[in-house]
């Protein structure tokens, strides 16, 4: 895979600022996908990585933020045990 289309597929898959954990995530598994592939230059294998740790840091923090929101609403009995209805 050439360096441009390796770009091009980095910047289509994972925008620059996500909008949610689901499309970080989505961008981190694509990144790795690339660069198992072993089809990249080296100059992309790095903008890969850099693109890759930022995506793992947003999608670190969102997964903290959600943590924290839990632990709140435990604290303040607000969250119910799950019971399935066919019980």
């Amino acid at each position: 895979m050439t360096a441009a289309k390796t770009k091009t597929k980095l910047k289509t898959s994972a925008e620059k600022n996500p909008d949610n954990f689901e499309h970080a995530f989505a961008g981190l598994e694509q990144i790795v996908t690339l660069m198992e592939s072993g089809q990249m230059s080296l100059e992309a294998s790095l903008a890969a990585y850099q693109r890759g740790n930022a995506l793992l840091q947003f999608c670190q923090q969102s997964l903290a933020e959600v943590e924290q929101q839990v632990r709140i609403l435990n604290e303040h009995h607000q969250l119910v045990q799950f019971k399935p209805q066919d019980e």
